[in-house]
């Protein structure tokens, strides 16, 4: 099949599908025409590609992780590659909630002193005036 019925049967775009070739996410043959051509198992690798992108890995994460993968969803068979790329993503993952919690923090923090020092400045508003 060409990338306009791979783009129609998986709801991905073409350029999205283009891009997953070149991360090597996503083999196609040309034709003599020079056109992509994907077998019916694209459809399958696509949804895994996609899969695996809403759960935050990056492409070069699941280029590791497809060889492992069977399945739409999918699943995966638990290889010592995959499981040291997952681990190293998920602390990657951790890493970056903890700088945006410390940062949450510090601007409730700001939030409430500036709330604080603008009460203290300046009268109370009278409705009356």
């Amino acid at each position: 099949m060409r990338i306009g019925e791979l783009s129609r049967r998986t709801g991905v775009h073409a350029h999205q599908l283009r891009y997953y070739e070149a991360q090597g996410l996503l083999p196609a043959a040309r034709g003599a025409n020079g056109y992509r051509e994907y077998d019916d198992a694209a459809v399958l690798r696509v949804k895994q590609i996609r899969h695996l992108l809403g759960a935050g890995l990056s492409s070069e994460d699941i280029a590791y992780l497809l060889p492992c993968a069977t399945g739409e969803t999918p699943e995966l068979v638990g290889c010592p590659e995959l499981l040291a790329a997952m681990r190293s993503r998920l602390g990657r993952l951790d890493e970056r909630i903890e700088r945006l919690a410390r940062s949450r923090d510090a601007l409730a923090d700001y939030i409430d002193a500036a709330e604080r020092s603008g009460r203290e400045s300046y009268p109370p508003f009278d409705d009356a005036a």
